[in-house]
């Protein structure tokens, strides 16, 4: 045969090979080797390989990671840092960041390490649900529960979460302490005067102002000050009397000295007529206390009738701080705890005092309860109706078993922890809180003093490891017939 021939001949069997190899590959039919094809290589492996041994990806890209396999993700394309393209991922690609394939049916009667089968406890629902079976089944979306075995389920109220996960996503754990907890609670305060401090002057009978002391609002006067001279018909009578019982029996009768004292009379008027023996046709009025004059309605030549108020004074030497703190921070502030002031008006500077009394009433318009605090102000830089920043230090004088807030998962009708047990081992734990301060909360119940509970990343152990499915353990598993 020419060369020619020999040549189409090699070219039609090489057709047909290739041709029997893609169809052997559509209907997975074994093709037995051809000893002269061998020298291709290529031909070979293409007869005998299926047709979709790898599947080019379809569908939309979702996002893009990085080439190299690195936690390190794009929702549009990018580039590496050395200039390499980010790797489209699409739709129909299965991403797990798991350590391990999952586990399912088909895998449950794998064997441990050692080599021994390891025994299964029950199936618990693959979506979290608080829904076990003693055997093998699938829920309503057709996936496969879960099986736990023994050794993984310490009591239903353990969870497992493989270690490259915990260190991707940044799980941490720190130690339960015992300390003392503060609590700052700050809340808006006004100044006003001390009620036990402030006086008025008035007279108990009609009378005349002769004289006012040169004194206005604002001025400061001492116990004793003259304030105003007045007359009064009544007095005048009233010491009279009580000048003819001195000057007949030499001793004035009780009555008579009783009126005077009854009449609001100073002492020291009292005592002028016992050393002069005469009746003064108008008496001297002074100031009651030290103190700020608040007001002044007298005037000269005016009738004052009993009860008018003709001076109000107040001592400043102390003053309150009122207030307004909301009825749910009631419950840390306590009377005699210390208080920390600071006004708008001088900054910088502060003031400190304590609680004295927690008024008992809430104001159903602000939901608020005033508390008083008393300030010592010798200098009088407090002056009434100030605007004041109020902090109150209130907490735990005691040490008690505390954690960072962080550790504190609230779900409305109960609050958890979770417990770090080592190995990637997680253990749910309800418990009582106590008070909340400086970033810590006390546990009342439920965790001791040196216990590792998660305070970062707490979301890997609810969503990822299934939290509800660990505490639907904590109450009987009852198998599904």
């Amino acid at each position: 045969m020419s060369r020619a021939g020999r040549t189409g001949l090699i070219l039609a069997a090489i057709l047909a090979a290739g041709a029997g190899g893609y169809w052997a590959g559509q209907y997975k039919l074994a093709v037995p080797a051809i000893p002269w094809l061998k020298a291709v290589d290529w031909l070979e492996n293409n007869a005998t390989a299926p047709a979709n041994a790898n599947p080019v990806p379809e569908g939309p890209v979702i996002y893009y990671r990085d080439p190299d396999g690195l936690p390190a993700y794009a929702a549009t394309p990018r580039k590496t840092a050395d200039g390499r393209d980010f790797l489209p991922v699409h739709a129909e690609e299965d991403l797990s960041f798991d350590d391990k394939p999952p586990v399912t049916a088909a895998t449950a009667a794998a064997p441990s390490e050692s080599g021994e089968p390891r025994q299964i406890l029950y199936y618990r629902n693959p979506m979290g649900l608080p829904d076990t079976s003693p055997v093998p089944k699938k829920d309503s979306m057709g996936m496969d529960y879960i099986p736990v075995y023994a050794g993984e389920d310490d009591n239903g109220s353990t969870v497992k979460v493989a270690t490259g996960k915990l260190q991707r996503t940044g799980v941490r754990s720190e130690f339960a302490t015992e300390q003392a907890i503060v609590r700052r609670v700050r809340v808006p305060g006004t100044v006003q005067l001390d009620e036990r401090r402030i006086s008025v002057v008035a007279t108990r009978s009609d009378a005349f102002i002769d004289k006012v002391a040169d004194v206005t609002t604002g001025d400061r006067v001492k116990k004793g000050e003259p304030l105003m001279r007045l007359y009064s018909a009544e007095i005048a009578t009233a010491s009279a009397q009580y000048l003819a019982d001195l000057n007949g029996s030499g001793r004035a009768s009780a009555g008579a000295r009783q009126r005077l004292e009854n009449l609001a009379v100073p002492p020291d008027v009292i005592a002028a007529i016992d050393r002069t023996r005469q009746v003064q046709t108008s008496i001297t009025w002074a100031a009651p206390r030290d103190g700020v004059i608040l007001e002044r309605n007298a005037v000269e030549g005016m009738k004052a009738s009993p009860g008018d108020v003709l001076f109000r004074l107040a001592d400043v030497s102390t003053v309150w701080i009122v207030a307004d703190v909301p009825e749910y921070e009631l419950g840390a502030v306590k009377v005699g705890v210390a208080a920390t002031v600071r006004v708008r008006s001088l900054p910088g500077q502060t003031f400190s005092g304590r609680v004295a009394l927690i008024y008992p009433q809430v104001a159903k318009e602000t939901r608020t309860t005033k508390v008083r605090i008393e300030i010592p102000n010798p200098d009088g830089l407090l002056l009434p109706d100030m605007y004041a920043d109020v902090d109150v230090a209130s907490g735990s004088n005691a040490p008690v078993v505390a954690v960072p807030d962080s550790a504190v998962i609230d779900t409305g009708t109960r609050q958890l922890v979770i417990l770090d047990k080592g190995e990637g081992r997680f253990e749910p734990r309800e418990v009582k809180l106590g008070l909340h301060g400086g970033g810590f909360t006390e546990i009342r119940n439920g965790v001791a003093a040196g216990d590792r509970v998660v305070v970062a990343a707490n979301f890997l152990i609810d969503a990822e490891s299934n939290l509800k499915a660990a505490l639907s353990g904590m109450t009987n598993v009852e198998p599904t017939p």
